[in-house]
Formats: structure tokens, C-alpha cells, sequence
């Protein structure tokens, strides 16, 4: 079971994709690239070490996307960004006080299995 806060992650990262590209594609629901995008995102956050505790991934000590997807990442949050204050208010004030939350320490790698 996933936590309220991970819940939460998903649920602004998907608004945020939606409402890129509905602006950027002119589509109604997720065109195959920014669907590619959200799959990303949401195997990322399955994947975080900090599970419940993550900061917004622009704090996070751990760079876990690759560098074009980060880049892709990047763009749909510059565009979604500031649009998301008028069709998602809660969601979009509830991000800005996860990033100003402090970010954690940063995870320590378990050990790798031998071969």
C-alpha cells in the first residue's frame, strides 16, 4: 500500500502532464510521448528510496531519472507549473509545501549482490 503523500506525488504529477499536454498537443487525454512520461514518472516513484518521506524531486538529493527524461520532466513542469495554481489549487499548494519541507539524508545504498 502506498502512503497518503506518495498518493498525492502521483496524483500532481499527473495533472501536471495532463494539463501539458492538452496546452502543448491540443489533446484530450495523453498523447503517446506524454504517455511515455507519465509511465516513467510513476515507475520512478515506485522505485524512490525514500518512499513516504521524498521531497519534491527538485530537492532530492538522488537523481533517479535519466538525464532526457529528466529533461522532458522539466518541460512538462515549467509549462504546468504555474497553470496548475488555476485548475488544481489544493494540489498545486500542497506541492509548494512539500518543497519547502527539508529535504532528507540522503539513503545509504544497500550492497550489491555477487554475481
Amino acid at each position: 500500500m502506498s502512503s497518503p503523500r506518495l498518493e498525492r506525488e502521483r496524483r500532481t504529477l499527473g495533472a501536471m502532464i495532463e494539463l501539458y499536454c492538452e496546452g502543448r498537443h491540443g489533446t484530450d487525454g495523453l498523447c503517446a510521448d506524454c504517455e511515455e512520461i507519465h509511465a516513467y514518472a510513476m515507475e520512478r516513484l515506485d522505485k524512490c528510496p525514500f518512499g513516504a518521506q521524498k521531497p519534491t524531486c527538485a530537492k532530492c538529493p538522488v537523481h533517479c531519472y535519466k538525464p532526457v527524461m529528466r529533461e522532458r520532466v522539466r518541460e512538462v513542469m515549467r509549462y504546468a507549473g504555474p497553470r496548475m495554481l488555476k485548475a488544481h489549487p489544493v494540489l498545486a499548494l500542497l506541492h509548494l509545501w512539500d518543497g519547502a519541507v527539508r529535504k532528507p539524508p540522503r539513503p545509504l545504498r544497500a550492497p550489491r549482490p555477487k554475481p
